[in-house]
């Protein structure tokens, strides 16, 4: 982090010099420099200069500094870093811990909690404590029957199709979006605290796999907070800044993220300063609570088979840890308890990997991300798997939210500039000439994801029917099912709509088939899988359009 830091206090120097220069060259333009401006930093694109043309005009130039936090919104705990001495530092919420637990709950008496204090009352108080949120934000309820199962408190469909959390201590059911943002308000308000300062803006990170409609989400809960979200930005991106690989050229990179709740994979590309996702993988339902749950369910099982007693079933003994154990849990029995969690790491590192079209040997660099990437177990498969020695330098826990601030230093956003008229029509200009080019990509991401979403649950279906399906059917369906995987692998967007268009019309005949059989309702048959909205139907808009999938660019 030395490097980076001095990098850092170079670009604060090279903005101060370059504000200075303006006002020695250019007497009529206003340049005002916030009293932090050259402690923290400044982009080193940003030019303050501007044409003498522009100049002459009277044109105005302000620049403002102000204090910007990163963000990072996590699925089980969350944290915020900002630029303090020309150093991205973790900000201690108000409990003195330096990450937050993404937890909101409501009492019977209608008193709200949030972080430590809420997940501490969770056990004896599971229908009105909200948790793992991030996996309900942007999303219909039609895209989480798997993850309404794994919580608590009861999710529910609004008559729009959207998702909402019932809270029954208040008689109210909230928007994802709504359970979010009481985190980030505290988050932002601790923030506020610790550096002595208002915070009213932010760079949040999210999971590189969100699509717009999550990430508008996202913004929204910011704004819901009284945050303005300047920009969101990708988690990978955010933990290879926190390790200083902006400065470095031409280098792929690995992130293993495995946080408390969740497993993501990303393979990242780093060229002249710009970070580009290759590729994403993991397990939504995989992470660090699945660890811990496997020594509760052996520390139970122990006791119940020497007292009687079956711990599981008291909440007291759950919310404050068994009474009276005294037993040793050596490491090899820990990675016994774990070996298939262990196992299920491997699929998503091979799948990146192949997804990227790249080999272990085409890897620079493998980062680590997550609290639980500290256990040694996961450690030593990735460097098994990737022959190569993660990166651990910098605190797994803590990484993305530095990252984040990391971003925030380097970007244009802590200044508020107002530029000049012809420079404003040239960035729409451009903006208009590469938005199709953008629309074009972002289908092709979507086709795909909804191509391997329609591919899985044909497969699921297929398998849970069975022998019920008549032959004739079944033949037709695998035989659509094997060209729509030709038309993944084949990349075409086009292609993969025609292909999962002709596997929809031949699984609704399943169901058909079903419903004719004698006495039979058509068992199972559900929804067609993937049917319904199309991928640019599928990707919602905020009330301004203003979504932002942005990754750091250094321009020169």
């Amino acid at each position: 982090m030395a490097s980076s830091a001095a990098q850092v206090h170079a670009l604060g120097a090279a903005a101060h010099f370059t504000a200075a220069n303006s006002i020695k060259n250019y007497p009529n333009r206003t340049v005002f420099l916030g009293a932090k401006l050259n402690t923290t930093s400044t982009p080193s694109g940003l030019k303050l200069r501007s044409k003498q043309s522009s100049a002459r005009r009277g044109s105005t130039f302000r620049v403002v500094a102000e204090k910007v936090v990163g963000i990072d919104l996590g699925t089980t705990n969350s944290a915020v870093a900002a630029m303090e001495g020309g150093k991205p530092t973790i900000v201690t919420n108000a409990e003195g811990q330096r990450t937050t637990p993404s937890v909101v709950a409501y009492t019977k008496n209608s008193d709200r909690l949030v972080g430590q204090i809420a997940k501490r009352q969770a056990v004896v108080n599971p229908e009105n404590t909200f948790f793992s949120v991030k996996r309900f934000i942007g999303r219909k309820m039609s895209e989480v029957d798997d993850e309404s199962k794994q919580v608590s408190y009861n999710v529910v469909r609004d008559e729009n199709g959207n998702v909402k959390l019932d809270c029954p201590a208040i008689g109210k059911q909230f928007a994802a979006e709504e359970i979010s943002a009481q985190v980030l308000r505290k988050l932002v308000d601790d923030a506020s605290k610790f550096l002595n300062d208002k915070v009213t803006k932010a760079v949040v990170t999210v999971p590189a796999y969100f699509n717009d409609s999550q990430r508008t989400a996202t913004k929204d809960a910011g704004r819901i907070a009284g945050l303005e979200v300047l920009r969101i930005i990708n988690e990978p991106t955010a933990a290879s800044l926190a390790y200083g690989f902006e400065k470095k050229s031409n280098e792929t990179i690995l992130v293993f993220d495995l946080g408390g709740g969740t497993f993501d994979v990303s393979v990242l590309e780093v060229g002249d300063g710009v970070f580009e996702v290759l590729s994403t993988s993991g397990d939504t339902h995989l992470g660090g609570d699945d660890f811990d749950k496997r020594i509760v369910d052996w520390l139970a099982a122990s006791f119940k088979n020497d007292e009687g007693i079956d711990l599981l079933k008291d909440k007291q003994a759950l919310q404050h840890g068994p009474k009276h154990i005294e037993t040793t849990l050596t490491r090899a029995k820990f990675e016994e308890l774990c070996s298939d969690l262990l196992d299920r790491l491997k699929t998503p590192v091979q799948n990146s990997l192949r997804d990227a079209k790249l080999s272990f040997s085409d890897l620079d660099e493998v980062i680590l991300v997550g609290g639980s990437t500290r256990i040694p177990a996961v450690q030593e498969l990735v460097k098994k798997l990737t022959s190569k020695d993660p990166n651990v330098t910098v605190n797994p826990d803590e990484v993305v939210a530095l990252g984040a601030a990391v971003q925030v230093a380097i970007s244009y956003f802590l200044c508020d500039i107002t530029l000049p008229g012809d420079e404003v029509e040239r960035m729409v200009s451009e903006a208009e000439k590469f938005a199709k080019e953008d629309k074009e990509k972002r289908d092709a991401i979507d086709t795909k994801n909804q191509a391997d979403s329609v591919v899985y649950q044909t497969e699921k279906q297929l398998k849970e029917l069975g022998d019920k399906i008549p032959a004739p059917v079944k033949e037709k369906v695998e035989a659509k099912l094997g060209e729509l995987k030709d038309a993944i692998s084949g990349g075409l967007t086009q292609t993969m709509k025609d292909a999962m268009t002709a596997l929809n019309q031949e699984v609704m005949q399943i169901g058909q088939s079903l419903y004719n059989q004698p006495g039979a309702a058509a068992p199972g048959a559900g929804p067609t899988p993937g049917a319904g909205a199309t991928p640019s139907e599928s990707s919602e808009k905020g009330p301004d359009g203003d979504v932002i999938d942005a990754d750091f660019t250094d321009s020169k």
